[in-house]
C-alpha cells in the first residue's frame, strides 16, 4: 500500500465512538504504508491518530453563516482535488440532504466509502429511499457496523452496495492503558457516554441503580462523560440522595483503566450502532450488562458467558441482572474469564485486514 493516499473524513477526533474508530483506523492504515489524511469539520482533537490533519473547524466562523459554509466547502473540494486520494472514507453524520448531495456528486464524485454507525438510519441517509439511492447507490460502498444494521438498510432502501465490517478496537493498546492506576478507592460499576442527548438514558440508569441492591452494598455507580444534560443528571442524583454513591467524573482520555477496575459495565441505551464501550470494557477484562437494543449488543454479548443481555427497556430485568452479578459470584467469574477472548474478532488487526480486502477489491 506504499504511496496510496487515503482520506478519513469525520466531524472531529474527540469523545465519540465513530471518532475513536476513525483514529484507530488512521493508525492502522499508516502502519500499512498509506499516506493518511484526516479531515475534520470541528476543531476538536483528543484521540491519538496518525497522518496529516486538515482541520476545517479552524475555518468555521462564530456565525457559521451561508458564506462561511461555502468557504469551507470550497476548501474541502480544493483539498480533495489537490491530493487525488485513492480512497475516501466518510464517518460523519449526514442529515442535510442538499449538503450531502453536493459532497457526494461534486466533491467526492461517487468515489467515497460511507460508514453507518447507528440503527437510527436517518442521521446517515434520508428516510426517502429514492433520495438515499440517488445519493449513495453509486458510491464505492456503504459500511454497516453490525449485521442487523446491514439488513435494516437493505430492507428499507434496497441498496446493493452494503458491506458489514465491525468497528475495530486495539486490544493490545487497551491492555496496556488498562493497567494504569485510578484514583478511586471504592468498589463501583461503570457507564460511559455523552450527556448531550437522551440516547444513553443515564437518568434511567441512575434510577434503576437506586432501586438495586448496589447502594446498600456500598457499590458505587461511576459515569464517564460530559454534556449539556449534566446538571439534569446531578438533580436526579440529589433528588435520590445518591451524592455519595453516584459519581460523574467527566471525560477521560483513558477510560480503559476505569473499565478495568470496575466490577462490571452497564449500557442502557435507547438505540446503538456497535457500542464501543462494551467492546472496550470486555477488552479490559470487565463483564458487561446491556439492554438488547437495536443494534449491537446482541452481536457482542454472549449471554452468561461474557455478560448479561437483557430484554430491551425492561427495567425490572435490568435491576435483577445488576443484583445477579453482585450475588452470583460463580456466574460473574465465568463471565469475567471469557471477556477478552470473546472479542478477538473485533481486534484492529482482524478488522484492518477486512478493510484492506475491501480497498484492494475497490481498484
Amino acid at each position: 500500500m506504499k504511496g496510496k493516499k487515503i482520506a478519513l473524513v469525520g466531524f472531529r477526533l474527540n469523545e465519540g465512538g465513530a471518532d475513536r474508530v476513525m483514529a484507530n483506523l488512521s493508525n492502522f492504515f499508516h502502519d500499512q504504508g498509506f499516506e493518511v489524511h484526516v479531515i475534520i469539520f470541528h476543531d476538536s482533537i483528543g484521540y491519538p491518530y496518525s497522518g496529516k490533519v486538515f482541520n476545517l473547524g479552524k475555518l468555521k466562523s462564530q456565525k457559521n453563516d451561508f458564506l462561511n459554509k461555502v468557504k469551507r466547502f470550497y476548501h474541502l473540494k480544493k483539498y480533495i482535488k489537490q491530493y487525488e486520494f485513492d480512497h475516501i472514507i466518510d464517518f460523519r453524520f449526514r442529515i442535510n440532504l442538499l449538503q450531502e448531495l453536493m459532497i457526494s456528486k461534486w466533491i467526492y464524485k461517487n468515489k467515497a466509502i460511507y460508514t453507518v454507525h447507528s440503527s437510527k438510519l436517518d442521521v446517515y441517509m434520508p428516510n426517502n429511499s429514492f433520495l438515499t439511492r440517488m445519493i449513495y447507490s453509486k458510491s464505492r460502498a456503504m459500511i454497516s457496523i453490525t449485521r442487523a444494521m446491514q439488513q435494516l438498510i437493505i430492507d428499507k432502501h434496497g441498496l446493493n452496495n452494503i458491506i458489514n465490517i465491525y468497528n475495530p478496537i486495539d486490544v493490545s493498546k487497551i491492555d496496556i492503558m488498562a493497567k494504569e492506576k485510578v484514583g478511586l478507592d471504592f468498589e463501583y460499576i461503570i457507564a460511559a457516554g455523552e450527556f448531550d442527548k437522551d440516547t444513553k438514558q443515564f437518568d434511567k440508569l441512575i434510577r434503576m441503580y437506586s432501586r438495586s441492591k448496589l447502594p446498600e452494598k456500598e457499590v458505587a455507580l461511576v459515569i464517564i462523560g460530559r454534556g449539556e444534560k449534566e446538571n439534569y443528571l446531578k438533580s436526579i442524583i440529589n433528588e435520590l440522595k445518591l451524592n455519595d454513591h453516584v459519581h460523574l467524573i467527566g471525560f477521560q482520555g483513558n477510560p480503559y483503566k476505569y473499565f478495568a477496575k470496575a466490577k462490571f459495565l452497564v449500557l442502557t441505551s435507547l438505540f446503538e450502532g456497535l457500542p464501543m464501550v462494551l467492546l472496550e470494557s470486555l477488552a479490559a477484562g470487565t463483564p458487561v450488562i446491556a439492554w438488547d437494543c437495536p443494534t449491537g449488543p446482541s452481536e457482542i454479548i454472549e449471554h452468561e458467558n461474557n455478560g448479561l443481555l437483557i430484554e430491551n427497556q425492561n427495567e425490572d430485568k435490568f435491576i435483577e441482572a445488576m443484583n445477579t452479578f453482585l450475588i452470583n459470584d460463580q456466574l460473574y467469574q465465568n463471565c469475567k474469564r471469557h471477556t477478552v477472548d470473546s472479542i478477538k474478532k473485533f481486534d484492529l488487526e482482524q478488522i484492518g485486514r477486512e478493510w484492506l480486502q475491501l480497498l484492494n477489491n475497490d481498484q
